[in-house]
Order: structure tokens, then C-alpha cells, then sequence
């Protein structure tokens, strides 16, 4: 999920939760991180604050950490949020 609140800031801000019930490896939870502020970097975003807050489960302790499949599905989700936050909230 993606929250969106405009700033009197010149730039955006990010704010990233992943919780432990919903990536429950460290490794899971900084992978999330790392391409999410990968993609933030990348997106031209008017002056807003961005909170991105995962809010279903992405993977369980059984199963691989990471894998490629988890990444491009995040790229993906994020990229589309970003996308309507953009269009939701036009640049000064």
C-alpha cells in the first residue's frame, strides 16, 4: 500500500514498513527496502511524503528469502503506485 500526503518540501520524502508477520526473514525485509527506494530514486515525484507499508504476507520462513520472482513482482506493484501518486498529485 502506498500513503500519499503533500509536503512543503522542494523534493519527496519516502517512508518504508515491512512488518515481520508479513516478511519474517531480515534478508525478505531488506530486499523490500532496497528496491522500493531503488524506485523511488528513479521516479519523478512532485513534493509528497510517500509511506509504503506491505499489507499481505510475501513469503513464509520455509521458503527462499529472496528470489527473482519476489523482486520483479515489487519493481512491478511499486512501479504502478508510484505511477497513480504521480498522477493523483501533479508537480507544482
Amino acid at each position: 500500500m502506498l500513503y500519499t500526503r503533500q509536503n512543503q518540501l522542494p523534493n519527496a520524502r519516502l517512508g518504508i514498513v515491512v512488518a515481520k508477520r508479513f516478511a519474517p526473514r531480515a534478508v525478505t525485509r531488506n530486499t523490500i527496502k532496497r528496491v522500493t527506494r531503488e524506485l523511488f530514486r528513479v521516479t519523478e515525484l512532485p513534493a509528497i511524503d510517500c509511506v509504503v507499508r506491505l499489507s499481505r504476507p510475501v513469503n513464509s520462513k520455509d521458503g527462499p528469502a529472496t528470489t527473482a520472482k519476489l523482486k520483479a513482482e515489487l519493481r512491478q506493484e511499486l512501479t504502478r503506485l508510484f505511477a497513480q501518486a504521480n498522477k493523483a498529485r501533479p508537480a507544482k
